[in-house]
Formats: C-alpha cells, structure tokens, sequence
C-alpha cells in the first residue's frame, strides 16, 4: 500500500473507530445494567424514571410514538457530526441526510433524488426537486455547499468528516480560515453539486462514508451567524426550519428527546403527532415494553440485555425481532508477539466457538471467519470456518515448537459481560492444548488505548465493519506497522489497491474473499461468534419496524391502531 493510503487509512480509522465500536456496544448485549459505549461517550443514566426522561405525555387523541435507546446523545448539530449513531439518527430526523442505508443495505435517496460517478473522483449530488424546508423555501445546492464548507472550517474543528479527501481541503481535514468555498464542492446549478476527491473512490465509498453523513443545513437561516458562533448556536436544540419529518421541542442528552411533527415535510406530514426518543438503562428496557412506555427499540441503538431476550419474547404486547448479524466479537492478535502462524491457527483449532454461542447467545449469531458476516453482499460462504479439533491444535503447536510456559495477555472489555465469560471458556480450551493465558479486563476506553499502544497478546473487542464498505476498517487493522495487528501480506495489499476503485459487487465478493482466506490462513485475527441482536416493536404500531439500517428512513408513514 502506498505511503499516501496508509496515511489516509490512519488518519480515517482513528476517526471512525468511536464510531465503529459504539455502534457495536450499543446494540449487542452488554452487562444487565446498562450499554456500555465506546470512546467517552456517556452510559445512559435514567435515574429513577421507570422507562426514561420525563418527555411531556400524550395529549387527548394525540398520537405518539416512544422509541426506547440505551445510547446517550451528544449533539443534535450537523456540523458536529461524528460516527455514533445516536446522534445521526436523532439529528436526521430533523436535517435529512442525503441519502441513507434501506433496511435492505441500498442505499436509499433521502434528501438526494440521485448520486452518480461522472468518473472515479467526481460526484454528482441531485437534490430531490421536491425538497423544500418547513418554511417553504426550496433545499438547494446552496444549502448543500454552504453546509460542506462549514464542515471544513478550522473554527467549527469537527475532525470526523474527513473531508480532506476533496480537492481543496488540506490533510488536516480544513480549509484556510475565511475560506468562502471548497474547490471540490461546487455548485452546477440549483439543484445539483459536483463532489470532487484528490484520489479515486468507489461511489460506494462516497456514498457510506460522505452522503450519508452530510446533512444540509438552510443557508437562508443560518449564513447570518457568524461561523464562531455555529457550534454552539441554541438554534440547533429547537430549530424552527427543518427537512426533516420532525423538529426537536425539548431535549435532556441522558433521558430524552421529544420531536413534534413537520406538517410541511415534502415526503408527505407524518401520521403521527410526536415522537419520543427515552434513554434508559438496557435493564429498564422489558418494563417499558411490557408497560408500554416504550414501543420500539431499535437494534443498534438499544441493548437489550441477553438476560432479558426470552421475556421480551414472551410479551403478549410486543413483537420481538432479530437482527441481520453485523456485530463481530473480533479477537486481533499482536502478531510481533505471536509470530507463528501455526500458533495463531492453533488458537482458532482450539476454541469450540459453535459451543459459545450456543450456550452464551443462545444461537442468536453465527460463525464466521475473517471480518464480514452473511449480511453483507461480499460474504462468501464457501470459506468455511476452522473447525473445534483440539488435536490439530496441539500438533501445530508442536511442530511450531511453541514453548508452553508463555502467558499470553488477553485483554477484554469488562462492559461485556457476555464475552468476558466466553474469553474464561477461550482460556480454558487454550490450556487443554497447552496455551497459557491471562484475562485482563479493562473498561472500554482503556481497551482502546491498550489496541492503540500495541500492549497486549491478544485483544477482544465488539466491531461492527460496515456491511456495504468495510474497507477502511480492515485495511486499517490489517495495515501492517502501527495497525492493532501488527499484519499485512503482499496478497492482502494488492486486494486493497483494488477494492476502493471497484463498485461491482462481484468483483468486491471476490476481493474481501481473498483477504478473509489470507486472514484465515495467517490468523492476525479471527471472529469469536457474530451477533444478531434483539429488537422489538409494539403490537399497536402500524409501519414501524426495527431494522439494523433504514430505521427512520419513512418514520413519516409510522402510525398506531386504535387511535
């Protein structure tokens, strides 16, 4: 991989990672009293409200929806924007991005009607001809280049765009001070901008990692605030100009957020009056659906305990549902410390992982080898995953000549209370074949800086790799000197030369399938068990479904029976 690309996948993967590993934590069965989230981001405390936040209840004849979540909100501005998807969500229902994942993993026109590659650096952004704001005025390719340039000004600093791919925007992910344009980001006529990348990128890239996370704010509100003031601006805790289906009324970060519906949304006025959003604990979650305080959950974003699952099945009110499996339990290697393949494959041989999520998940998930689940479109099924054989476990480790008094240090998430005992059940299958380990449980942000300062043997932490472009995550961890890994292989990188100039499915099938063959026979990772995760919607809504992606992308056609 060129020194560039490595650079870019640092710089990308640093950013990303909050993201990445909160969207896991959040969705996929942390400890019984609560989710735990990633990089800083707050556990949600709901104090002594039964299902959370004090949101205003429901008015005579008035229809509302209460979503329940057990991830705390950070900001509800777009020009704050990061990887947590809390806080994309919330903030998309009232700032609509361009364009967003289906439940399907499509991507799907939200703002935008179309994005297409004039070739593999330029994009063109069609703004939907009906999209108008709650005031009337028509969305533009103003609103939408007036919000790009914000995003890349070094006074507002948001660092977790990224934006210092397109023509113009310096490596630190800034334009000059005062800048009044980007020249990647232009404008070719009212309805339409023209994306511009220093080097060649997959629409599929563009698409997952800008369009969906660029959300047009109204120029013709806002150009009048001085850029100093945008981070902060009270306007954006209950704006009065939306696209949006809803607007926010009132909001407390660690308990709730209440929306009331945009009458004027050009994709047709809610049926609903409101929507609540309560933040609770993930233990409070089976009350609120059993009382129906809470009507919905939502994969990603609400953790319903392991514990509580068969409950939450039971409900007689409620329908529970899983998940596609995108939450990968992945175990990375410090391969300068192991660095025997055949001891790395040994590992794998020796763990029964079918046991563990038989009896720790109660099957809800798979096995999977590498890095991609079967809900994504380059999964391929015909990598079968190392099977338990303890024996083929001890004979690599004799012929590796692996010497048995050493103690591997195997650092663990301490909020998971699920993986924490699969890695005692992981240490003991090592011991049978004669692999010494140590479990050492960290909360999630040390975990992390352990990962990033290379202290450690063997490392477990939840990774959800996106379905549609996992790219930058694995090209990341496997990126050789300075990755979590330690890894890479001249096949490996020639696969990631590839992949981010191809679009065709087929073609990225094949290319991931060559990184997880490679990953398989070198064992710089591996997947403990992949997560479905629960969710569940009340009986009386009618259009609402919980989905991993695409949750609120026609939240406008959401409606209850019976009133």
């Amino acid at each position: 991989m060129k020194k560039s690309c490595k650079e870019m996948l640092k710089r990308a993967a640093a950013l990303a990672l909050s993201g990445a590993v909160a969207l896991s934590l959040a969705g996929c069965g942390q400890s019984g009293s609560g989710a735990q989230t990633g990089s800083g981001e707050a556990a949600a405390q709901a104090g002594d409200q039964s299902a959370g936040g004090e949101a205003a209840p429901a008015a005579p004849g008035e229809k509302v929806v209460n979503v329940g979540v057990t991830s705390s909100l950070n900001t509800l501005n777009p020009l704050l924007m990061d990887g947590v998807e809390i806080n994309k969500y919330a903030t998309g229902l009232m700032f609509l991005p361009l364009v967003e994942l289906s439940p399907d993993m499509e991507f799907e026109g939200m703002l935008a009607d179309s994005i297409t590659a004039e070739d593999e650096r330029n994009f063109l952004v069609h703004i939907d001809e009906d999209a108008v704001w709650s005031d009337g005025q028509p969305v533009t390719a103003d609103d939408v280049v007036y919000t790009a340039l914000r995003l890349c000004s070094p006074v507002i600093g948001n660092t977790a765009m990224m934006y210092y791919v397109f023509e113009g925007v310096g490596d630190d992910g800034y334009v000059e001070e005062g800048a009044d344009h980007v020249d990647g980001i232009v404008k070719v006529d009212d309805k339409t901008v023209r994306f511009t990348t220093k080097d060649p990128m997959s629409l599929i890239t563009f698409n997952s990692s800008y369009a969906r996370y660029l959300m047009p704010l109204p120029k013709h509100v806002l150009e009048g605030v001085a850029e100093a003031d945008l981070a902060s601006y009270d306007w954006f805790n209950h704006p009065d100009v939306v696209s949006g289906p809803f607007r926010v009324t009132e909001f407390d970060k660690d308990h709730y957020i209440s929306y009331e519906a945009n009458e004027a949304y050009f994709k047709g006025a809610p049926a609903i009056d409101r929507l609540n959003i309560r933040i609770v604990e993930g233990s409070q979650l089976l009350a609120g659906l059993q009382s129906g305080e809470i009507d919905i959950t939502q994969n990603t974003m609400s953790a319903i305990p392991l514990e509580d699952y068969e409950s939450v099945q039971a409900l007689e009110n409620v329908e529970a549902s899983f998940g596609d499996p995108i939450t990968n339990q992945s175990v990375f290697i410090r391969t300068e410390n192991i660095p025997d393949a055949r001891v790395r494959q040994a590992m794998v041989y020796a763990i029964d992982r079918q046991q563990i999520l038989e009896q720790l998940l109660k099957g809800n998930g798979e096995v999977s080898e590498g890095f991609l689940s079967s809900a994504s479109p380059y999964y391929d099924d015909t990598i079968e995953p190392l099977g338990y054989d303890p024996e083929k476990a001890k004979a690599l480790l004799a012929e590796s000549g692996w010497d048995g008094s050493q103690v591997l240090r195997f650092c663990v998430d301490s909020g998971d209370s699920t993986f924490v005992n699969a890695a005692s059940i992981i240490v003991a299958q090592w011991a049978a074949v004669g692999i010494q380990a140590q479990i050492q449980t960290m909360d999630i942000n040390s975990l992390m800086s352990t990962a990033g300062s290379g202290d450690f043997d063997v490392l477990a932490v939840q990774y959800t790799y996106p379905p549609v472009d996992p790219y930058v995550d694995i090209a990341w961890l496997l990126g050789g000197e300075g990755s979590w890994t330690g890894y890479t292989s001249p096949e490996i990188e020639e696969a990631f030369a590839q992949i981010p100039l191809s679009s065709d499915a087929k073609e990225l099938k094949e290319l991931y399938g060559a990184v997880d063959r490679k990953v398989q026979e070198d064992v710089p990772m591996f997947s403990a068990y992949i997560i479905k995760s629960m969710a569940a919607a009340n009986k009386r809504l009618v259009n609402a479904q919980p989905s991993v992606y695409g949750f609120f992308n026609h939240v406008e056609q959401w409606d209850v029976s019976g009133e």
